[in-house]
């Protein structure tokens, strides 16, 4: 079951440390490795330093390649009933938008205006494995991580919306949470929201095992032999 909201404190703690940190404590959380609902490839960030991108999904597909084949009325309704779905559902949000041209997509859907348009219906940031463009004149505050950057939005158009979409092998459905960053993207599984905040805690404090030791003067492969089995010892 897809969650709806999470507390404003989960959410500054989310927002407060990177998607690699997140991947970890999701495992912690589940108490084992093999978490895998992450993406599988590089990311370009258009605000590299800006916070992590936290929102439950808000998803669609799109294609810029060819020109679109149905009548042009069809086109402009259907992309209005987009930014409809898109100013819907639970906060925070984020667009995940499947460029369906992947690996030959060329259509910027990313840009000063959409990320304008996006940010003004409230939603927090982007992710889609398509094109970003505009990198001086996105609207600050909200991030985009793309596949790629380009100068053009060619033939861009809506094929759908409010479907599970893939982006670089991480499926993502509306409504799950994703945590996205210049590394990459992940989503949180629903039952292991509850738990994350303490998963983190518990994260840090292990990861402090070795970390302490490496950064202190005198550190030696002696220490480290004996930091590393405490380390081990409490890592997932």
């Amino acid at each position: 079951m897809t969650a709806t909201k999470i507390s404003g404190n989960l959410l500054q703690t989310m927002r407060s440390f990177d998607t690699p940190t997140i991947c970890n404590a999701i495992e912690v959380a589940q108490g084992q490795r093999g978490f895998s609902d992450f993406t599988k490839a590089t990311l370009l960030c258009s605000a590299p330093e800006d916070p992590p991108i936290v929102g439950f999904a808000r998803t669609a597909k799109i294609a810029g390649l060819n020109p679109p084949g149905e009548p042009l009325e069809e086109i402009r309704a259907r992309r209005i009933a987009y930014f409809r779905s898109m100013a819907a559902g639970p906060r925070p949000a984020i667009a995940v938008v499947e460029d369906e041209d992947y690996p030959n997509c060329v259509a910027a859907w990313w840009g000063e205006v959409h990320s304008a348009v996006h940010k003004g219906l409230g939603m927090a940031g982007a992710l889609t494995n398509g094109v970003m463009r505009d990198l001086g004149d996105m609207e600050p505050g909200f991030p985009v991580i793309a596949g790629s950057i380009g100068p053009s939005h060619s033939f861009s158009h809506v094929r759908e919306f409010g479907t599970p979409v893939e982006v670089f092998g991480l499926s993502i459905k509306e409504g799950d949470l994703v945590h996205a960053d210049r590394h990459g993207a992940a989503v949180v599984p629903p039952d292991v929201i509850p738990k994350l905040g303490a998963a983190i805690e518990t994260l840090l404090a292990s990861e402090q095992l070795i970390l302490g030791p490496a950064r202190e003067p005198g550190f030696d492969i002696e220490k480290l032999e004996t930091a590393w089995t405490q380390f081990e010892k409490a890592r997932t």
